[in-house]
């Protein structure tokens, strides 16, 4: 998936970060640590992690990830990145090891 939106309310801007749908890579929630949710009232599931936006930009930055832009909504802060397409089939990141899912750069050699 090229596109990625990540969100907090202004209030929270330490955490926690949306950073997905139960559509989303299973490979790049679970890279970033995100745990799958449904809150009440809600007729969908989400992925969250604890850190702040900052942290997991800084995280979909190395996963490849640019950022498009970035809004505020009404309370909500949401920025859209997007990844190139290099030809690699989801979940299969040349730049991440499968195994460990996180960025080759930061594997001992």
């Amino acid at each position: 998936m090229p596109y990625v939106l990540i969100s907090t309310q202004i209030r929270m801007e330490v955490g926690p970060t949306m950073v997905g749908d139960e559509h989303s890579d299973l490979a790049l929630m679970n890279y970033l640590g995100a745990t799958k949710r449904n809150m009440l009232g809600n007729h969908f599931w989400e992925y969250y992690v604890n850190d702040a936006p900052r942290i997991v930009l800084d995280k979909l930055e190395n996963y490849g990830y640019r950022v498009v832009s970035m809004t505020g909504v009404g309370q909500t802060l949401v920025w859209c990145l997007h990844k190139e397409d290099n030809n690699v089939p989801p979940g299969r990141d040349v730049n991440v090891d499968p195994v460990k899912l996180q960025p080759r750069s930061e594997l001992p050699q």
